[in-house]
């Protein structure tokens, strides 16, 4: 009844112009995706070669602050760390956030 012609002239767009509505969306995906999503997945892979690679002697920070030696290397995903002389402590292999000291590998 009183439509203005602006109005008039927006219901009659092509479908060209859906695509070009979805550009944007597109772009912000793309930039997210560099930006945030692929470092991150570049960090845990980092981390979990770094946790996998750990030995006996290598001196670790975990989570929680704790800087201590590892002394042994469990199976089921535990290491016992040596956080004082005596003192030892089971923590995850998870939670270890840096290797500070790793020791050589001994010779054959």
């Amino acid at each position: 009844m009183f439509a203005t012609p602006a109005y008039a002239q927006a219901a009659g767009a092509g479908a060209g112009s859906a695509f070009a509505s979805f550009i944007p969306l597109i772009l912000i995906f793309a930039i997210m995706y560099f930006l945030l999503i692929r470092p991150q997945q570049k960090k845990v892979k980092e981390h979990k070669a770094m946790v996998e690679a750990l030995r006996r002697g290598d001196q670790v920070l975990t989570q929680g602050g704790i800087v201590g030696k590892v002394t042994k290397v469990q199976e089921d995903g535990q290491l016992e760390v040596e956080i004082a002389e005596g003192v030892k402590v089971k923590v995850m292999r998870h939670t270890i956030v840096q290797v500070m000291n790793k020791t050589e590998p001994a010779a054959a």
